[in-house]
């Protein structure tokens, strides 16, 4: 079982200033769930709930270290690989509307926008930004 310390502090590391970091709690109450899948590399993790045959990307995080070197995209395609082996036929996720290279390596892996929740995410300064809801089949 991944350590929740561990993904809480890689997690503070790859969020961006205006976004709050989850911490070891809600790691560690994710982590005790049945259906939650988790993928951890040195560079980063990737967390998956599945129920049925639908899965949600929970969040994909990597360290700034890692960056533009694949490997959200590695950690993407794995967690996909053991969706479909699991099961899954769909995979949701929510993308912040501002969140650039998210939406490219979401666009890249073939995810289609099937929604928009109007100002989902709040901002430094009290603004707030769109959550766009993609699905890929799997």
């Amino acid at each position: 079982m991944p350590n929740p310390a561990h993904l809480a502090a890689l997690h503070l590391a790859a969020a961006p200033p205006d976004m709050r970091a989850w911490g070891v709690t809600e790691f560690t109450e994710l982590l005790a769930q049945p259906s939650t899948i988790c993928h951890i590399t040195d560079a980063g993790f990737a967390l998956s709930r599945l129920i049925a045959d639908e899965a949600e990307l929970l969040m994909i995080a990597t360290h700034p270290d890692h960056r533009r070197k694949g490997a959200a995209w590695a950690l993407l395609m794995q967690v996909e690989s053991d969706l479909i082996t699991r099961g899954a036929a769909m995979q949701f996720l929510e993308v912040a509307d501002d969140n650039a290279p998210a939406r490219a390596l979401y666009a890249r892996a073939g995810y289609e926008q099937v929604g928009r929740r109007k100002s989902y995410y709040p901002r430094a300064g009290g603004a707030r930004v769109d959550a766009l809801v993609l699905q890929k089949p799997l």
